[in-house]
């Protein structure tokens, strides 16, 4: 039997077409003389009805009682009492619809066939980084740290580093906006972007399932497979609501002894639109977010998002680019070389995003650091040739007892200005302060302005940086609360705090140390160019940390919504309706079956509209 259905499942289109012929033949036999519209007729109902016949034993096989079921029954049903012409036409409007679905679902599913289009098959491997022609390997037998020679117009098959040479990188299959980016040595680039000119020679990090574009690939798969809670009512709903519908008919079969009444309430009972309308929903919205550079982890992410009302944002890395540069620098009287060179030793080991614009904007040379320890949310503090450095805020000042007064009001100014302050200590005496500043995201303010045209007045900033600083930037892009000199700890609990308050919660960081922060809120949604971490915690992931994508997702999280609410609703009234008609005599089998068809391709091109939401 399995291969049977394999065939029809093969030739469905064809047997379409056969029933099509078949049937359009015995009408215009009803304008001749020749009496052969009943065996067309009959033809036709057995070409389509087997493969029917066959799927609804194969779900009787697992327990399942099928929407084919209740076709096949009425099928055999109608032939017994002799309405060949009726199960003919049921027949091709069941098949026809099926074929009319897999072509529509085909488009729906677009965005992540593209996708997977574009991991590249192959890559040439170079032997040494200065050869200048490598051999083309399977892509499954690259390893990590393979140097691989990519070419103008080539796709870039791994993640890795540049090693040598450069070139212009267009990433639209992974942030779905087709910018030219300049790479130069040690720079990373990503599998299934395109080299649009130059010469690279990338050394492998991550290749095949594991690189970022595989594992988006791999991703937006499971999340189009993914139910969500209406899905979910909807399978349970369909697992009794078909038995019912059986029951019903054989008991109007044999309450009224009319077959003909009662094999009409089964091809009028098939939930056929209800069981597609909401899973297309889903399988459009997550593709049209994929493309446009929007992970979202499953269908449940989506619909969380659609119930959020407050949107928290970390500061560095999310509305600002995460790149600060020193602006201002104060020196003690008498500071030396050395006092620059033992504060560039400690940025030198410093994890912080401050420390790199500590490197960029001091020029010494660092020396060896015998000995550091961190002090979370305040700084380091280490031991360089010899001398006790001290290199963070404020506060870390504060734990040894260290004067500010010497640079008090030149502090207050940067303050006032907005800056972030890192000072410098070295043996117990304030030898150096910095005035640090991180520009806000290409078009974050724009990006907040259609924020509030979308509704959303609750916007909260949470940031490690002092009061002042982070107060400045929350006023630059019109945040409506600002809270500032905070710990990991302390952004997971005002979580908490907005979810007792019956909020419920985005949170935008940067998915590495907003990760607790992360797991609480109802969504939680990384900043991240596909790392591993952002895309292991969230549940949506702006790609290339975009925050312009932000106004999107949630566009495409209430339209997906509102796409399932309509799909139900048409699915629950067209049934409502058919019912309505039959008991007052204006529907029959065939008008019924072609309204269900009809019914399905609607709620299929409703969910189609999705892919169009910009």
């Amino acid at each position: 039997m399995g291969k049977l259905q394999t065939f029809f499942s093969r030739h469905q289109r064809v047997n379409v077409g056969a029933m099509t012929l078949l049937i359009i033949l015995a009408e215009l036999s009803r304008l001749t003389s020749f009496e052969v519209v009943t065996p067309l007729m009959i033809a036709a109902a057995v070409i389509g009805g087997v493969p029917i016949i066959l799927r609804a034993a194969s779900a009787l096989a697992y327990r399942v009682v099928s929407i084919e079921l209740l076709v096949a029954v009425a099928i055999i049903g109608a032939a017994i009492i002799g309405e060949f012409n009726e199960a003919a036409i049921v027949v091709w409007l069941f098949n026809l619809g099926d074929v009319l679905e897999e072509v529509t679902l085909k488009k729906t599913r677009a965005a992540v066939k593209s996708l997977t289009e574009l991991a590249p098959q192959t890559a040439e491997v170079l032997a040494d980084i200065n050869d200048t022609v490598g051999e083309v390997e399977e892509i499954d037998f690259v390893e990590q740290g393979d140097l691989v020679l990519v070419r103008a117009g080539d796709r870039i098959p791994v993640d890795g580093t540049v090693k040598k040479g450069t070139g212009v990188v267009n990433e639209a299959s992974l942030t779905g906006e087709a910018r030219p980016i300049q790479k130069m040595v040690e720079q990373t680039v990503s599998a299934g972007t395109i080299l649009e000119d130059g010469l690279l020679v990338v050394a492998a990090s991550r290749v095949g399932e594991d690189t970022t574009f595989g594992r988006i690939i791999e991703l937006v798969e499971e999340a189009q497979d993914s139910k969500s809670k209406a899905q979910r009512v909807i399978d349970r709903f369909a697992k009794y609501y078909t038995p019912l519908v059986l029951v019903l008919a054989l008991l109007v079969g044999l309450v009224t002894r009319d077959l003909a009444f009662a094999i009409t309430i089964l091809v009028l009972g098939c939930p056929g639109a209800l069981v597609i309308g909401v899973p297309v929903s889903t399988v459009a919205g997550i593709g049209q977010a994929a493309r446009r550079g929007i992970l979202a982890k499953g269908s449940a992410s989506l619909s969380a998002l659609n119930r959020v009302d407050t949107l928290v944002f970390d500061k560095t890395g999310t509305v600002t680019k995460g790149q600060p540069e020193v602006v201002d620098q104060w020196w003690a009287p008498g500071a030396s070389e050395e006092d620059r060179q033992l504060l560039v030793s400690v940025e030198t080991i410093a994890n912080h995003p401050l420390a790199k614009a500590v490197l960029n904007g001091v020029a010494a040379t660092p020396q060896p650091v015998d000995k550091s320890r961190v002090r979370l949310g305040q700084g380091m503090v280490a031991e360089v040739a010899g001398h006790q450095v001290l290199v963070g805020n404020a506060k870390l000042l504060g734990e040894f007892q260290i004067s500010l007064g010497a640079v008090k009001e030149v502090t207050q100014a940067w303050q006032t200005a907005g800056y972030s302050l890192v000072y410098l200590a070295v043996d117990g005496v304030l030898r150096g302060s910095l005035a640090i500043t991180d520009p806000l995201k290409d078009g974050a303010q724009a990006t907040f302005k259609k924020l509030r045209t979308l509704g959303y007045t609750n916007l909260i900033m949470l940031s490690g940086d002092n009061q002042t600083t982070a107060e400045q930037v929350g006023r630059a892009v019109g945040m409506t609360e600002v809270r500032g000199d905070l710990l990991p700890a302390d952004k997971a609990e005002i979580i908490k705090e907005l979810q007792a308050r019956g909020h419920v919660v985005a949170l935008l960081g940067d998915g590495i140390n907003d990760s607790p922060a992360l797991a609480l809120a109802e969504v939680g949604i990384a900043m991240g160019n596909g790392t591993d971490v952002a895309l292991d915690v969230s549940d949506i992931v702006l790609l290339h940390s975009d925050l312009t994508k932000l106004p999107l997702a949630l566009t495409i999280a209430k339209k997906t919504s509102a796409n399932m609410t309509q799909n139900i609703t048409i699915a629950l009234l067209t049934v409502a309706l058919l019912f309505g008609g039959l008991l007052a005599g204006y529907v029959h089998i065939a008008l019924g079956m072609l309204i269900h068809e009809l019914s399905i391709l609607i709620v299929i091109l409703n969910g189609m509209r999705l892919l169009k939401v910009r």
